[in-house]
């Protein structure tokens, strides 16, 4: 199916309104506060114990510190120059939240993993976040300006030239699609690629839940107990309480459920939660992981994790959803290949609102440390080919295609505005540093443990 004259025409005149060399355009906005003022504000309401864990994550380079500051990002493009054509975007669309993981029928696949900020927003904030990601990466790697930019703009031509690619696609075959691990590692040209995919893939196949079990579990006087790693992993001191609270919001969330999946539910019991410290931007928000099992002693681990509303929210139109583990569930299962069959969301006692899901569910994540500027450049491709599809699915890839054309003038335009945005990152990281230096942003290191990674 061929794009209509009438939707390539709308993305042609969308130039007019903001042409593709002003996607290039990066000014600080004048109202914009110091970096270190806006992670302090990000702060509200979060686990005050744990909110120097979140510093210390942020330190460690300028891309962690971007990581753990979506809220800022968006403050910013929201006061560029920007389309008003609106998809289901990322909203933290850094490289850092693509992965692999199984889907419901066990095929490993490549796809978005991270959804705490989606909501409707204009397509190119995604790629302007995605793209900085690989600079700031590529620079954290030690390679060459040059690199990093080809890299860049290798990353923003394979958005372009899929998102065309998909325009000419059925609806059907879009949504069907899937970027299969296995068949990308069997058409892999490059050795290294080749050889980092067969362990990857061979890691994950052997992450069964009885494996996961064993090594985040012990046994305490015939029962068994998530083992603590503090100050990652640990039980609340008033475990009692907390217990009883997730128990009671736990039949909401089953009814948000498909019926099979909460008969499938309905066959496990709750044994034991803690709490666990998550990600870079999310830590101390409110996670728990709940370990379940049923008649015939086999484990489940379903991860409830605290939904806040997504930092695109102020600069956007009105959100759908007025539950936030709702937004974060509806929009995971409209842009992912393939969702967790234990996806859903409820209300805690205290009103806030939590999505759940299960953990460790032969979850890949891309060893950044070991690429090379041919194998990032790889990467990004394969990033930008998801994006596209994950953009094609809730938007209009017809008039995207169009507007972004076949010349170069996009892609330029995009590197150049991720280039901008990189060194204000750094100015950014640096005033966070002086403020962690200082003592005004507290910091506790923390112990990094890949078992509930």
């Amino acid at each position: 199916m061929k794009p209509g004259r009438e939707q390539i025409e709308k993305g042609k005149e969308m130039r007019k309104k903001i042409s593709r060399a002003d996607q290039s355009i990066f000014k600080l906005p004048r109202s914009r506060k110091l970096a270190p003022e806006m992670i302090i504000a990000s702060n509200n309401d979060r686990l005050p114990e744990l909110i120097p864990i979140r510093h210390y994550r942020m330190s460690a380079s300028p891309f962690a510190f971007y990581r753990g500051a979506a809220n800022i990002m968006a403050f910013d493009l929201s006061h560029q120059p920007h389309t008003d054509l609106n998809i289901q975007s990322i909203g933290d669309c850094h490289l850092m939240n693509f992965g692999g993981y199984a889907t419901p029928e066990r095929t490993l696949v490549f796809d978005i993993n991270d959804f705490d900020e989606t909501c409707p927003a204009p397509w190119e904030w995604d790629l302007k976040r995605l793209a900085t990601s690989f600079l700031l990466i590529a620079d954290e790697r030690g390679m060459n300006k040059g690199a990093a930019e080809d890299i860049a703009f290798s990353l923003v031509r394979s958005y372009r030239d899929n998102m065309q690619k998909f325009s000419n696609m059925s609806m059907l075959d879009l949504w069907y699609m899937k970027f299969d691990l296995a068949d990308m590692r069997n058409k892999a040209k490059n050795r290294k690629a080749k050889n980092l995919l067969n362990e990857a893939i061979a890691k994950a196949r052997k992450q069964t839940r009885e494996q996961v079990f064993y090594k985040i579990t012990r046994q305490v006087l015939g029962k068994f107990e998530i083992t603590e790693q503090p100050p990652l992993v640990y039980h609340p001191y008033d475990l009692d309480k907390v217990m009883n609270s997730v128990i009671s919001f736990w039949e909401s969330y089953k009814d948000t459920l498909l019926p099979d999946r909460r008969f499938l539910l309905g066959k496990y019991k709750i044994v034991d939660i803690a709490l666990k410290v998550v990600g870079t931007g999310s830590v101390g928000t409110r996670c728990y992981v709940v370990l379940l099992m049923n008649d015939k002693e086999e484990p489940l681990f379903i991860q409830v994790k605290e939904a806040r509303a997504s930092v695109l929210e102020p600069y956007v139109a009105k959100i759908a959803y007025e539950h936030h583990g709702q937004r974060v569930v509806e929009g995971q299962r409209l842009v992912q290949t393939a969702g967790d069959i234990f996806l859903g969301w409820s209300t805690g006692p205290a009103g806030r609102h939590f999505y759940f899901r299960q953990l460790k569910d032969k979850k890949i994540t891309p060893e950044i440390n070991r690429f090379d500027a041919e194998l990032l450049g790889a990467y990004a491709r394969l990033c930008g080919r998801t994006l596209a599809r994950a953009h094609a699915k809730t938007g209009n890839s017809d008039v995207i295609g169009a507007y972004m054309g076949k010349s170069d003038k996009f892609g330029e335009a995009i590197v150049s505005f991720s280039k901008a945005y990189a060194r204000q990152v750094n100015i950014d990281y640096e005033q966070f540093m002086k403020a962690v230096r200082s003592g005004k942003l507290p910091t506790r290191e923390d112990t990094v443990d890949e078992r509930l990674s």
